[in-house]
C-alpha cells in the first residue's frame, strides 16, 4: 500500500543536484521557477554548519536588511 502525504504549503523538495569540478551547481528549472530565478540574477549564499546552505535572492536580502534598518531607527 502506498500512503501518499500532501507537502506543505510552500515547501518543496526540487531533488538532487550534482556539483561540479568546479564547485558549481545547476538550479533546477522548477525552483527557478518557483522562486523566479533569471540568468544574471545574483543570489546570496547563507551557511549554518548545523543547518546546511540556503540560497537567497539579492532582492529579497535587500529587503529583509531595509526592514531591519527601519526597525533600528524606530527604536
Amino acid at each position: 500500500m502506498c500512503v501518499k502525504m500532501k507537502r506543505p504549503e510552500g515547501k518543496h523538495i526540487f531533488g538532487a543536484v550534482k556539483v561540479g569540478e568546479k564547485g558549481q551547481i545547476v538550479i533546477p528549472k522548477e525552483a527557478r521557477d518557483v522562486f523566479d530565478i533569471k540568468p544574471g540574477d545574483k543570489i546570496f549564499l547563507l551557511g549554518d554548519e548545523k543547518q546546511g546552505i540556503a540560497l537567497i535572492k539579492a532582492g529579497m536580502m535587500k529587503e529583509f536588511a531595509l526592514n531591519v534598518l527601519k526597525q533600528l531607527e524606530s527604536d
